[in-house]
């Protein structure tokens, strides 16, 4: 094929460099396949025309634009995903390998746009807890929120996953309203270009909120600011070299770092070879071994088993390499590709020699080609059977289709040794026992950013070992880089201000668009029932006419349900009771009078009641007392053109005007007023 010409997406414009080109080869036949470079290119213009074009143009929309914004990209990206699978070939990934990379990277935006419709408000600013009261009289209150960033995200990813990488920073980036500049690793580029250029054709992303450096990133770093965040996935030398940058310290850029990792594995020392977890732990580590041939940042390299069962571990799993088939990803039958270039294949065959001091090779032979061209390599397992005498084990990281096995004398053994990696992304351990697992998350969760536990139960559903998932969290401590990507809506945070808004209930509600206790109401005519999502105004307000709970009530309610606690039906031994002065109402008898009183029968506008959030009963109803309700509309978020959900205040209050109640009710309310 014709050498692609990789172009840079800069200020609105492709740009082609002019000199200074790389060539990046075909991981599968060493032909060139690519052509890029960024020699040319005005760094300081692109960032500021992030901030100046797509960071405002991002943040007039709201979380619900973007999420829309976010599903259009997506579906964009499967409508089209054959001209990424033919590309990601080159890359030496399978179909498999290329599924996880595009319509996995797809379905993470996905699932960001379904988080923005259901957790976010149809808004531009996020509240970020409850209401701090900050005065006797309530005056004066305080609230956290979250507002987008004015910056710039840089994102810097790694050659493994060109669709999955770039889309993973994405989606969480784009949710919070930041615009972003993605430079690719240069030996897979050619797929992230092609990905860009498909979301670039769909017309759903504003001028200047996705530009694209295929090449060197330049003096892009001497253009931060206070408001920038840069998110690198790669080396911890690369990430050390750009975190130590003048810019990322003086101006305190925000700075995500995913990063080298040696990830563990352990069998529970309640397995057995006849056991199902014995089974499923084997497939698991051939699976990391042989998925993307190993070139995942979350893959196992450090497998630990215990030391009755290493003899029997090494011969299952060499037994299951036999059958891989490497070679040309093309080729129907083939079950492993090529790493991604010859230099990639020189850097694996070298760290393995250093292993190899300390460890003996199992299977494979990492000098041997299993195919002709290309950058193949057969899957190699070693055996280090004194992990404790050794280092490099713990330290030096093949990242190809490479794991070392290595025995443990017991549980605590165990955990010791899977926290010796000094910080991992990921760890899993296969046990039938709560009490192992227990332990392990006890003893080794501070070490990893995610611990996978997998029996017979889940096993079937399990995403496994290597697979992120955009709600959880994705980063891990100390080598892993210290960071976090994903995590559902921690993820967009990271792209986000917390500040601390500090005045009056009347004002704090103005600017959350959340009614909140002291602001003030809107009262009388009509019910607020009668007022369509549209019309209705945040702070609309009912309050009903008082009505008392009488024995007869309370019994009635008691046989009608079959709730005949004693604290509702003996006098004696409710009066005994600590929280009660006699026989009082039930909770929900309150809660459905409550209903009762400010429920407009008639139909309308409230489609349905869909529940209620934060219920606490405050008080005990003593027979004779009357209950009197104040329902206000204390939010808004808009599902469809036909209705959207609000939110209310309820309070149930006393003859005396002490509080009994308090909840959130929650309404599908239609667009249009009925009267």
């Amino acid at each position: 094929m014709k050498p692609i010409k990789l172009m840079n997406f800069v200020s609105g414009s492709w740009f082609e460099a002019r000199d200074g080109v790389d060539a990046v080869q075909s991981a599968v036949t060493g032909q060139t396949v690519a052509e890029l470079g960024s020699s040319g290119v005005d760094f300081a213009r692109m960032a500021a025309y992030a901030r100046s074009a797509g960071g405002p143009a991002l943040r007039a929309m709201t979380f619900h634009d973007r999420a829309r914004m976010l599903k259009g990209l997506a579906e964009a990206i499967i409508a089209r995903k054959e001209e990424l699978y033919a590309l990601s070939a080159h890359t030496g990934a399978t179909r498999t390998d290329g599924w996880i990379d595009i319509e996995g990277g797809a379905g993470t935006l996905f699932a960001y746009a379904s988080k923005g419709r259901r957790e976010l408000p149809n808004d531009t600013v996020l509240l970020d807890g409850p209401i701090e009261p900050l005065s006797k009289r309530g005056t004066f209150v305080g609230q956290h929120i979250f507002s987008s960033l004015h910056g710039v995200a840089i994102h810097i990813n790694a050659f493994n996953f060109p669709c999955w990488g770039m889309l993973e920073k994405l989606g969480p980036a784009f949710l919070a309203g930041v615009p972003a500049i993605v430079k690719p690793a240069s030996s897979t580029a050619y797929v992230t270009e092609a990905c860009v250029r498909i979301m670039l054709d769909t017309g759903l992303l504003p001028d200047g909120a996705l530009q694209l450096i295929v090449g060197s990133v330049g003096d892009l770093f001497d253009h931060l600011t206070c408001q920038d965040v840069v998110s690198f996935t790669g080396s911890a030398a690369t990430a050390q070299k750009l975190q130590s940058h003048p810019v990322i310290a003086r101006e305190s850029v925000r700075f995500i770092a995913e990063r080298d990792s040696l990830n563990a594995t352990l069998l529970g020392p309640d397995c057995t070879p006849e056991s199902p977890e014995f089974d499923l732990f084997v497939k698991e580590v051939i699976r990391e071994m042989t998925t993307k041939a190993g070139q995942k940042c979350t893959a196992i390299r450090r497998t630990f088993v215990p030391a009755s069962l290493i003899d029997a571990v090494e011969q299952a799993i060499a037994a299951r390499l036999a059958k891989v088939v490497v070679g040309d990803p093309s080729v129907e039958g083939v079950t492993m590709g090529a790493l991604v270039s010859e230099r990639q294949l020189r850097d694996v065959r070298a760290t393995i020699a250093e292993l190899a001091k300390e460890a003996r090779i199992v299977f494979g032979d990492p000098d041997t080609p299993p195919a002709e061209n290309g950058a193949f390599m057969s899957p190699v397992l070693l055996r280090c059977d004194a992990p404790w005498a050794s280092e490099n084990v713990h330290d030096k990281e093949a990242f190809g289709p490479v794991s070392t096995l290595m025995p443990y004398a017991d549980l605590p053994d165990a955990i010791a040794l899977c926290n010796r990696g000094q910080g991992s992304l990921v760890m899993s351990v296969f046990t039938y026992d709560p009490a192992v697992a227990s332990a392990v998350v006890t003893g080794a969760a501070a070490y990893h950013g995610r611990v996978l536990i997998v029996d017979r139960d889940c096993a079937r559903e399990s995403t496994g070992h290597g697979s992120p998932l955009p709600g959880l969290v994705h980063g891990g401590p100390g080598r892993a880089g210290g960071g976090e990507e994903l995590g559902g809506i921690r993820g967009v945070h990271h792209y986000m201000q917390r500040s601390a808004l500090q005045g009056s209930p009347r004002m704090l509600a103005s600017v959350g668009h959340r009614w909140i206790v002291g602001a003030p109401t809107i009262d009388g005519a009509p019910h607020p029932f009668r007022l369509g999502f549209d019309t209705l105004e945040i702070g609309k307000s009912f309050t009903s006419a008082p009505r008392t709970i009488t024995l007869d009530d309370i019994e009635h309610f008691a046989h009608f349900t079959g709730d005949t606690f004693y604290a509702h039906m003996d006098e004696d031994a409710a009066a005994a009771n600590p929280f009660f002065p006699g026989r009082v109402a039930h909770g929900y008898l309150i809660l459905s009078f409550a209903a009762g009183l400010f429920v407009d029968p008639a139909p309308g506008p409230v489609l349905a009641n869909t529940g209620l959030d934060n219920l606490r009963f405050v008080k005990p109803v003593s027979p004779g007392d009357a209950i009197q309700v104040r329902l206000t509309a204390k939010s808004k978020s808009r599902r469809n053109e036909e209705y959207g959900e609000v939110r209310w205040d309820a309070l149930v209050t006393n003859q005396d005007g002490e509080t009994v109640a308090t909840y959130e009710l929650l309404t599908m309310n239609a667009n249009e007023d009925q009267g």
